[in-house]
């Protein structure tokens, strides 16, 4: 059987932050800056306080079957949670979005290369 790889963004808005709270999200707000962003089995924090109070955890997990998406987001989101209880900061409209990449349309090079070949 093959492995299969999801992407999952967990995006919700930072609720009822202190101006402390709020201060210390800017203060490292470089290591979380968009530009950063990466899919990472740990999840990766991403967002822009001066812009809005959004963010968006990137997740990247495995499974063998096509269902086993459903168990990835579920784990995903809870990381999320997890993490922003650990750090004190409140959230709401907590959603999550995966792909399987398995099941991704190819992009144009995809396609060159799979064609020469």
């Amino acid at each position: 059987m093959t492995t299969r790889t999801f992407r999952i963004m967990v995006r919700g808005v930072f609720d009822g932050l202190s101006a402390e709270q709020h201060a210390e999200l800017l203060t490292r707000a470089a290591e979380h800056d968009v530009l950063r962003a990466a899919f990472t089995p740990e999840g990766h924090l991403s967002y822009d306080l001066t812009a809005r109070a959004a963010f968006t955890f990137r997740f990247l997990d495995s499974g063998e079957a096509e269902e086993d998406i459903l168990a990835a987001s579920e784990r995903a989101e809870q990381a999320a949670r997890d993490w922003l209880a650990e750090h004190g900061y409140g959230y709401k409209n907590l959603r999550s979005q995966a792909e399987d990449l398995s099941q991704a349309p190819l992009g144009k090079r995809q396609r060159r290369a799979a064609n020469a070949g």
